[in-house]
C-alpha cells in the first residue's frame, strides 16, 4: 500500500466520532477522548488526533463502532 493510500484510507479519531454521530461536534469529541471515555482497539486513547485505520475498534458512550475502509 502506497503512503497516498494510508492516507486516504485514515481518519483521526475527533472525526471519526464526529461522522459516527457519537459527538455532536468536535469540542465534545474533544472532551470525551480528553476525559479517557473513548478506546481504540481495548486501550483508552487520550489523543485527538490519532489516525484509524479500517478495522480498528473504537468504542465511546457504550456504543463500539469499527472502522471500515473508505
Amino acid at each position: 500500500m502506497g503512503a497516498t493510500e494510508a492516507k486516504r484510507d485514515s481518519i483521526r479519531l475527533d472525526q471519526f466520532l464526529k461522522l459516527h454521530g457519537v459527538a455532536g461536534s468536535g469540542g465534545q469529541a474533544k472532551l470525551l477522548i480528553q476525559d479517557g471515555q473513548v478506546t481504540v482497539n481495548g486501550d483508552v486513547e487520550t489523543r485527538r488526533g490519532r489516525k484509524l485505520q479500517p478495522g480498528d475498534v473504537v468504542v465511546a458512550l457504550g456504543e463500539e463502532l469499527v472502522v471500515d475502509a473508505a
